[in-house]
């Protein structure tokens, strides 16, 4: 089986969600990679909620992060009854009862990433429960703690030169920075400072000449590209990815990305978490090690 994935976006079939929703209306999903493509830790989709559209309330025994790119939806947790919209993004821990509920004339869509993978064999690891008390929702707030579990992110996140203090929503750090590198500016979202243990997920930016070299990990990645293009390689077959497109990484896959001349932004996951060291293994620098081995032995 292969180490990778490359879906494009014309090819996306959205299927209504099944036992991963309980009694959904209006609720589709494109399953990008799972179980049934050799991810170990990825079900990655895109979800879509119709006008007047809901589930029943529901937990999962799978981490769920999430990420809106389009239009407003309401998520019901104990910890809030949450207005979302675009740009806005969360965690729901194994367990978290929660719903979703339709907002709006348009169609809300977001990201997910559930982590281990949803198994349709065990009734997709969802159980329905009581539906929670009702409440006003509010909107996320990333200056209040009450809402831990939520934040949002806009392309202004991404520039490195909006970043002084009194532009940033949080006290700025090392936890809220933007880490930018070699032409490349990535920002994290849901991570284990906003209550994730076993998923990661974050928006990555090239500037026109931005590039990684081939390297792997330890760890599965998913990256759906939102903005612009970019040329990838998965062990060592190239493709041109634009919006919409999607690709995973499955441990071992040695991949990489260069900017075509134009900034290009994608939305990332990571399962299971970076660890704390040896998380990128480069090409590049082993090949150095290599050549120096030759010269001493």
């Amino acid at each position: 089986m292969s180490r990778f994935v490359v879906r494009r976006r014309d090819a996306a079939v959205y299927s209504p969600p099944g036992p991963l929703a309980p009694d959904a209306v209006g609720m589709t999903r494109w399953r990008a990679v799972g179980e049934d493509d050799g991810a170990a830790h990825t079900d990655f989709g895109v979800t879509r909620l119709e006008p007047g559209g809901s589930t029943a309330t529901h937990v999962h025994s799978f981490e769920e992060s999430f990420h809106l790119i389009e239009g407003e939806v309401v998520l019901a947790t104990p910890e809030a009854t949450v207005h979302l919209v675009a740009g806005d993004y969360g965690v729901i821990p194994i367990g978290v009862p929660h719903a979703w509920r339709a907002v709006g004339d348009t169609v809300a869509v977001w990201c997910d990433l559930f982590t281990p993978p949803a198994r349709e064999r065990h009734g997709s690891d969802t159980y329905r429960v009581p539906e929670l008390a009702s409440a006003d929702p509010v909107r996320v707030d990333p200056r209040d703690p009450r809402t831990r579990s939520f934040g949002n992110i806009t392309t202004e996140h991404m520039n490195p030169g909006r970043q002084s203090q009194e532009l940033l929503a949080v006290s700025g750090s090392m936890r809220t920075a933007l880490l930018v590198y070699t032409g490349i500016s990535l920002k994290m979202m849901v991570d284990s400072d906003l209550g994730a243990t076993l998923g990661a997920m974050f928006m990555v930016q090239y500037d026109p000449d931005g590039a990684a070299g081939p390297h792997d990990h330890p760890l599965e990645e998913a990256y759906l590209i939102l903005d612009g293009e970019v040329r990838a390689t998965f062990d060592g077959e190239e493709f041109l990815l634009g919006p919409g497109d999607f690709a995973w990484a499955g441990v071992g896959c040695v991949h990489s990305f260069s900017a075509t001349g134009a900034n290009v932004r994608w939305l990332e996951t990571q399962s299971p978490q970076m660890p704390p060291r040896h998380a990128y293994r480069f090409v590049r620098d082993w090949d150095y090690l290599e050549q120096r081995l030759e010269d001493e032995l």
